[in-house]
């Protein structure tokens, strides 16, 4: 290869066809696969494999993804999401997303990485779909059958760091990372050092691959609080504005979603305002309240939260809680002003693979409280105006856990497995070794196949009940999004947070109950008819009565709950269709 005066080493080889595979071989080392290949068919240390022109039929697909207000979004991870994990039998769940009602479907990193199994936040390959899930045209599959049921693909994709197996980058070229920042899994990327313009050209154009070979609707960065950068644009402004340039020549808007635990609002604010152009970013404040709330979770960051309806109905308003508050964990002020920002710019969720994978036995939140609070946190979650999340299985209060597992190589596994047992330390039930050794090996085998999800016990009598709950619900979403505007989130008691939509044609007030039993006594709830409750026989196995008395706007729970009324022409049209 020879040097050529734009800085990169070319060299040009005939009667290359698609499906050859190549090595580089750099001073006599190697041989090592290329870090920008389209396909790693052996994994992230084999051969690189060649390509062809997009020869792939997209059926004239003109898909137009939802907007930010129609935004649904449903978690998955592709490796545990079916008993095959490939992108092929995910097509098979496809009829479940439409019916459930969500309008997006976000896909953990499936850039390749070392090993078979693995989150994803180990990419290396970052132009390569992960060999394990399939090849380039089984995710093209995919895609092609979420459009044509009216469902975008969103991409989760990391941009903070490389994996720590399999990432050859700094050997072609040394400048990749930089000597002046850190990241908590080292040196971080050179995005303002000598050499960044290929630097975060690299990064850059494999977002913009998912988009042109890909046809993906959206992106979702991972932790962008931690990639620093001292230059000026930025390289998240940069990024957000490549990516909705692309989705312009593309006649389509892309949408691109941060992930950022600080409640910065320069996140999403445009780029001309000073800020990076995010069209949202998930809100951590929501879950935390909810979970601190329902699960009692007061260790680490939680124990900022307080859990009250007051605070729970004041982040639903706000779009997050802490707004430049001291928050104990962080040590210092945490959050800004959310004054202009539209609600639909945050994610809320009350699970994600985070906050279920990051707990020591990736216990979801179903399976710590009882099925009335997760009824009704999830009528919270998908009654707010916030973009909601669903992770995968959360529509069924599927019981499987969702752990952290691995596949890295002998010596590096046993130091993952060592450094995971013991970031639990600081918590007070594991403050004992013996306790920390029962934490699951994320380099078993088992450990990953206990994370997947049985698809059978959808249909038990409590999993049935949940979907039709989520069934419900969203449709009723779709309609408060597409008719009407929010109004309003307040606490109404210490045990009751009620939440308002309004329209020129009725209202709709959800009333969530987050511990019974109570009385709520609300004027605004008077000569309103009911719509449904979770009680109804069709979403509770063990029914309880709810007394209404809506001449008196009186309601009487005596567990947690949510009951949802409507007034004016909205009333008459969804008691019609809903009871």
């Amino acid at each position: 290869m020879s040097l050529e005066s734009n800085g990169m080493f070319e060299v040009y080889v005939e009667n290359v066809v698609p499906g050859a595979r190549y090595w580089f071989k750099i001073d006599g080392a190697g041989p090592f696969p290329d870090p920008a290949s389209r396909y790693q068919p052996l994994g992230a240390h084999g051969p690189s494999q060649v390509l062809g022109s997009d020869r792939f039929s997209w059926d004239a697909d003109k898909f137009q993804p939802p907007s930010l207000r129609q935004l649904v979004v449903y978690e998955l991870h592709v490796g545990t999401f079916t008993p095959a994990g490939t992108f092929l039998a995910a097509i098979e769940k496809l009829d479940h997303w439409q019916q459930l009602g969500v309008t997006a479907i976000e896909l953990m990193p499936i850039a390749d990485f070392a090993g078979e199994r693995n989150w994803g936040y180990d990419g290396v390959s970052l132009y390569a779909p992960a060999h394990s899930y399939g090849t380039p045209d089984n995710l093209r599959q995919l895609v092609l059958e979420a459009h044509r049921r009216g469902l975008a693909v969103i991409l989760d994709v990391v941009y903070n760091h490389l994996g720590p197996d399999g990432a050859y980058h700094s050997t072609f070229a040394p400048q990749f990372y930089s000597g002046k920042h850190h990241t908590p899994w080292g040196d971080g990327l050179n995005f303002d050092g000598e050499g960044r313009e290929k630097v975060r050209a690299y990064f850059i154009e494999s977002a913009l691959m998912w988009i042109y070979d890909y046809r993906v609707d959206g992106l979702r960065c991972d932790a962008i609080d931690t990639i620093q950068d001292d230059s000026q644009p930025h390289f998240l402004a940069e990024l957000t504005a490549r990516v909705h340039a692309a989705g312009r020549e593309m006649g389509k808007e892309i949408l691109i979603i941060a992930e950022d635990a600080r409640n910065e609002r320069r996140i999403v604010l445009p780029r001309e305002e000073g800020g990076y152009g995010f069209d949202a970013v998930w809100s951590d404040d929501f879950h935390h309240e909810i979970r601190h709330r329902l699960a009692g979770d007061s260790d680490g960051y939680y124990r900022d939260f307080s859990g009250t309806t007051k605070d729970i109905a004041a982040t639903i308003q706000n779009g997050w809680f802490f707004t430049g508050q001291l928050a104990r964990h962080w040590k210092q002020p945490r959050g800004t002003s959310p004054d202009g920002l539209s609600l639909e710019s945050r994610l809320f969720c009350i699970q994600n693979h985070d906050q279920v994978g990051n707990r020591a036995f990736g216990d979801r939140l179903s399976t710590q409280i009882s099925c009335a609070a997760f009824f009704a946190a999830s009528a919270l979650l998908l009654l707010s105006p916030e973009i909601p999340l669903i992770f995968m299985g959360q529509e069924w209060a599927a019981p499987q856990p969702f752990l952290f597992f691995t596949n890295h190589n002998e010596e590096l596994g046993r130091l993952v497995t060592e450094g995971r047992r013991k970031e639990f330390e600081h918590f007070s039930a594991f403050r004992d070794e013996a306790n920390r050794e029962r934490i699951p090996d994320p380099q078993a085998l088992q450990t990953f196949l206990d994370s997947k999800l049985d698809w059978n016990m959808r249909n038990g009598p409590v999993n049935s009940a949940c979907l039709r709950w989520y069934r419900k619900l969203l449709a009723i979403r779709k309609i408060l999004v597409e008719t009407m505007r929010f109004r309003a989130s307040r606490a109404l008691n210490e045990k009751t947070i009620l939440v308002q939509w309004e329209s020129d044609s009725g209202a709709l007030a959800g009333a969530i109950v987050l511990e019974g039993p109570t009385t709520i006594g609300n004027p605004e709830l008077n000569d309103m008819e009911r719509v449904l409750t979770s009680e109804d026989r069709e979403f509770s196995i063990d029914p309880e009565p709810i007394a209404l008395d809506l001449r008196k706007g009186q309601v009487a729970f005596h567990r947690p709950g949510a009951a949802i009324f409507a007034s004016g022409k909205l009333a008459s049209g969804m008691t019609g269709e809903w009871q």
